[in-house]
């Protein structure tokens, strides 16, 4: 039995926006997402591509018969705003069933659809069933680094004007070489910091003036976005840096947050060498061996 763990809502946000060429909602082992609230509520609206609970005779969850649970990578599990565990409801119940055939832990989302759908109302819907063709058409959002203050994605999400409109994006960091014309208007502060994607850039002249202006904005209740050409390697660069200054993070400790949130996340080789030299700076001493494989 893999047991049931907690969820909080940025964490379900940012399984739902995983992506590599299409949404990783396509793949038939990636999400099991399960609405453990009656068919009303259901049906009235609900997280987008979740599916309803069935119920046997004597009140246990029954296992959707095309979900094959036990390779499932997530599964998890809502009601209307269970807040823990421990509490008696739909949603801790359906886990606790579903976890018996699960080898990963089943994810109890903390404070239920309510909560959810207060943070990230773009993401409710009364759909029901999805094609593949329709999955494969889901405009992913941008992965949140820090809930509701700082996000992290590519240069297409950038040129979302709904994109930026259901985030509330106010501050703008754009780490490719396209041009920023584009977002430049009165609601949008943006910062062009143009590097190349290669082993041989230096990126850590931007380290600090990136941080600064982050600090700045968050500071003053912005929301902030960085982006790169493809969302992989230079603005998950920027992501660590700044959690790294911000927040006192080993290289280790910021890489696995970023990771945990983007998970083909990608920093070339060289920006890793300059991410330890960082390290170095921000905290006084080298605490990451990047010569392990997973740097």
């Amino acid at each position: 039995m893999a047991g049931t763990v907690p969820c909080e809502p940025s964490e379900l946000y940012n399984v739902l926006n995983q992506y590599q060429r299409h949404s990783r909602l396509t793949e038939p082992n990636f999400l099991c997402l399960i609405d453990a609230r009656a068919e009303g509520p259901y049906y009235c609206s609900h997280i987008i591509t979740a599916r309803n609970a069935k119920w046997d005779s004597k009140g246990k969850c029954v296992i959707p018969t095309d979900v094959e649970v036990e390779s499932m990578r997530y599964i998890i599990v809502y009601d209307s705003n269970t807040s823990s565990l421990h509490d008696p409801g739909q949603a801790v119940d359906c886990a606790d069933s579903l976890a018996n055939a699960s080898r990963h832990p089943v994810q109890i989302l903390i404070g239920g659809y309510e909560r959810f759908s207060a943070i990230y109302p773009f993401l409710r819907t009364q759909k029901i069933i999805y094609t593949i063709r329709e999955l494969e058409s889901l405009e992913p959002y941008p992965v949140e680094i820090l809930p509701g203050q700082l996000y992290m994605g590519d240069f297409r999400q950038a040129s979302n004007r709904q994109i930026l409109k259901d985030l509330k994006l106010t501050a703008l960091i754009n780490v490719s070489e396209e041009s920023s014309v584009m977002f430049e208007n009165g609601k949008l502060t943006v910062l062009h910091i143009r590097v190349a994607d290669s082993v041989d850039a230096d990126l850590s002249n931007s380290f600090e003036q990136v941080c600064n202006f982050l600090a700045s904005h968050l500071n003053a209740k912005s929301v902030a976005y960085i982006f790169s050409t493809h969302g992989v390697s230079r603005c998950s660069v920027l992501a660590m840096a700044f959690l790294m200054h911000h927040l006192k993070y080993t290289l280790k400790e910021a890489w696995d947050h970023v990771q945990k949130c983007k998970a083909n996340m990608r920093p070339n080789r060289g920006f890793v060498q300059q991410l330890s030299s960082w390290e170095l700076c921000v905290l006084g001493r080298k605490m990451t061996d990047i010569s392990e494989p997973n740097y």
